[in-house]
């Protein structure tokens, strides 16, 4: 048999009753009349009690007969079967598993420490019990083996500045990122009947070697960017300042006297510090 069939046994508590009644009815019976002759009540009493199963919500028992699996319980509450039958738990609960922090390249090479955070739940009992050794062992194996996985398959951050421009980034691509991780990791876990709820990244940072000069990097493209940004205001509000200047004809300015407007008001505007305005009370030749 290669696939999960659901069973269920006889009721439990009906049972119960009938076990108590050979049990203690046979113990009663030898010493009333005072003969052995009821001693294989009291036996075949005494093993009923290894019969009973307790199923409680959200978990499972596997059943086996001298190694041949004959089913899972699923549905909760006391039932009694076979003795002889051996039984397995499996829970059914969501199961949430926290990876340990990895050291793995990303597509770029950089060496970064990522973590994942994983939802997880048993479907197929069959598989989880008889397909894969240890199925928690082996969720924990498999998502490692994933997340290094995806981590080479996509850089950090994106460096436009080295031709690097990637759409999807592990530090920015949250959605993108975890729904490749999850599908990743599904793929790995059917193989033991386990089905994934969630796959997230819990942390996610550069390398302890590299953190402190990627860290510069970063400040550094953030200034860069916000320079550029600077500068382009800048050159539209003095390309705006000579046109509205010309078209009022408030001031009729040769080239040169252009060119000092323009150098003055993009200091002004591209400075780190307040500009010290000076006043020039003579003309403007001086």
């Amino acid at each position: 048999m290669k696939a999960e069939k659901i069973i269920k046994p006889a009721n439990g508590y009906l049972m119960l009753l009938i076990v108590l009644i050979l049990f203690f009815g046979g113990i009663a019976m030898c010493f009333l009349q005072e003969t052995g002759i009821y001693i294989p009540l009291i036996l075949i009493g005494f093993i009923g009690f290894f019969g009973f199963i307790l199923v409680n919500p959200n978990t499972s028992k596997v059943i086996l007969l001298f190694g041949k699996y004959v089913g899972t319980i699923k549905e909760n509450g006391l039932f009694w079967a076979n003795p002889l039958y051996r039984k397995k738990t499996i829970s059914l609960r969501a199961s949430n598993f926290d990876s340990e922090r990895l050291k793995v390249n990303d597509k770029l090479g950089n060496p970064i420490m990522i973590s994942t955070i994983l939802v997880w739940r048993v479907t197929n009992t069959y598989k989880a019990a008889f397909d894969v050794d240890n199925y928690e062992n082996f969720v924990r194996v498999q998502t490692d083996a994933a997340v290094r996985k995806l981590a080479s398959m996509y850089p950090y951050d994106n460096f436009a500045d080295e031709g690097h421009d990637e759409d999807i980034t592990l530090r920015s691509s949250v959605n993108e990122v975890s729904e490749a991780l999850e599908k990743e990791i599904d793929e790995r876990l059917s193989i033991a009947g386990i089905e994934v709820l969630e796959a997230r990244i819990g942390y996610l940072a550069y390398a302890q070697e590299i953190a402190s000069a990627m860290l510069k990097r970063q400040q550094a493209t953030a200034i860069v960017a916000a320079r550029h940004k600077i500068v382009q205001g800048a050159v539209e509000m003095v390309e705006m300042a000579l046109e509205e200047l010309n078209k009022k004809d408030i001031v009729a300015l040769d080239e040169e006297r252009k060119a000092a407007m323009v150098s003055n008001l993009l200091v002004i505007l591209c400075g780190d510090k307040e500009a010290s305005p000076v006043v020039n009370a003579g003309t403007l030749s001086h």
